[in-house]
């Protein structure tokens, strides 16, 4: 007779199932222990790097930095005439709210800048030129201040030099005045005052061709300003066929638009201020030609570091010249710096907006950048292009590093 067996129970299946889950998955952690080998290795936090993709990558910027040395001369007009436009544009939309057509309110707008900045340089033309011949007296006024600061050793040394230069060139004197005495002339070459016009002069042909750079910038500007948005349109209407990618393209091009007008808005309004500062506080010292360092001021305050480096080294060497004291050149050079730092650390961080900041170490070194690449162009170029490039990068998932980098 056959036992009776029980009729399967579906819980202790269950628990014998999950006994036998467990028990493996013991031995599946147990097994690197009895066999270091068969570990593999942890991922690294570090994506493996394509280097055919970085060699391309640095070929394409070193052709790309070649290119842009290379063309200078045709992309440095067309990015001042575009700053110009950027500048100019609120200035023609107002006008053009006041219902002026488009192309003659760009035209008003042009012809007032061209002809007020010539009046400024026509009035200060004697002052500039006096002021550069004077460059070389001050020079060595300079050298003589720096040589009576030496030690006295030193000096006493130099002094018995001298002194016996001036022995062998007296006993010399006296050993051809016989022959003098016999009919021959002595003849004595003086170097002539040096002439600031006697330099220019034979650059007469690149004063025509920066002219006409100047002419170029402003039928570019003037182009730009006219046709309005029209090339805002058409980049959008080329991003691309999804709405994402012209959404994107409309993002960075307002972006861009706001970060270098505001920058460009910034910088014309503190630079009058400092032009205007230094002329009064230069005036106040008596300092001679003082409009021209205010202008100079003006011009120079759109070159970040370099510029203020520039017109305080040059009025306390003019300092020099007029007072023939160091301590009033200390003190007209104190006084310039002391305009740039309040402009620079105290005017415009108020006056620019959190967003538009970018690091000063970036600003540095795309300075010299485009110095290098472009020269006095290129220092007043730098900032604009950065910013551009910012707000590029801040709108490309990919680029979103670089803009971080560029920024405050």
């Amino acid at each position: 007779m056959p036992l009776p067996i029980d009729p399967p129970n579906r819980a202790d299946n269950d628990s014998t199932a999950d006994a036998v889950l467990t028990a493996a998955a013991s031995v599946d952690a147990a097994l690197p222990l009895l066999n270091p080998d068969a570990v593999e290795p942890a991922a690294s936090p570090f994506t493996t790097v394509n280097v055919r993709s970085v060699a391309l990558v640095v070929i394409a910027t070193l052709g790309s930095l070649y290119v842009l040395h290379w063309a200078g001369e045709v992309f440095v007009p067309l990015l001042m005439g575009l700053m110009l436009s950027y500048a100019l544009t609120p200035v023609v939309n107002r006008m053009v709210r006041w219902h002026l057509p488009r192309a003659l309110a760009a035209a008003v707008v042009l012809v007032s800048i061209v002809s007020a900045v010539g009046s400024v340089l026509y009035h200060l033309r004697d002052d500039a030129v006096a002021m550069i011949e004077s460059m070389p007296e001050a020079a060595q006024k300079l050298r003589r201040g720096l040589e009576g600061q030496r030690s006295q050793g030193t000096a006493a040394a130099i002094g018995k030099v001298q002194k016996a230069a001036a022995e062998i060139e007296r006993a010399t004197e006296s050993e051809a005045a016989p022959a003098a005495s016999r009919g021959v002339t002595k003849v004595q070459i003086e170097r002539g005052r040096f002439n600031v016009k006697d330099y220019l002069w034979p650059s007469a042909m690149g004063l025509a061709s920066a002219s006409g750079r100047i002419v170029v910038v402003v039928f570019i500007a003037f182009f730009l300003l006219a046709s309005g948005d029209t090339f805002r349109r058409k980049m959008v209407r080329i991003a691309g066929p999804t709405f994402s990618q012209k959404k994107l393209t409309l993002q960075a091009l307002d972006e861009v638009d706001q970060q270098i007008q505001r920058y460009l808005g910034v910088q014309v309004i503190t630079s009058l201020l400092v032009g205007v500062a230094t002329w009064l506080a230069f005036l106040w010292i008596g300092v001679e030609r003082a409009a021209v360092w205010g202008f100079a001021g003006f011009v120079l305050n759109f070159i970040p570091y370099f510029g203020s480096i520039v017109v305080t080294g040059g009025s306390a060497l003019m300092g020099l010249v007029q007072f023939n004291t160091f301590e009033m050149a200390l003190l007209v050079g104190g006084v310039s710096l002391a305009i740039h730092s309040i402009e620079g650390y105290i005017l415009t961080p108020w006056m620019t907006s959190r967003a538009s900041r970018m690091n000063a170490v970036a600003v540095f070194v795309g300075v010299l950048a485009w110095g290098w690449l472009w020269g006095i162009a290129g220092l007043f170029l730098g900032v604009p292009i950065m910013m551009a490039i910012k707000a590029v990068c801040d709108r490309v998932d990919d680029l979103k590093a670089v803009g971080e980098l560029l920024g405050d």
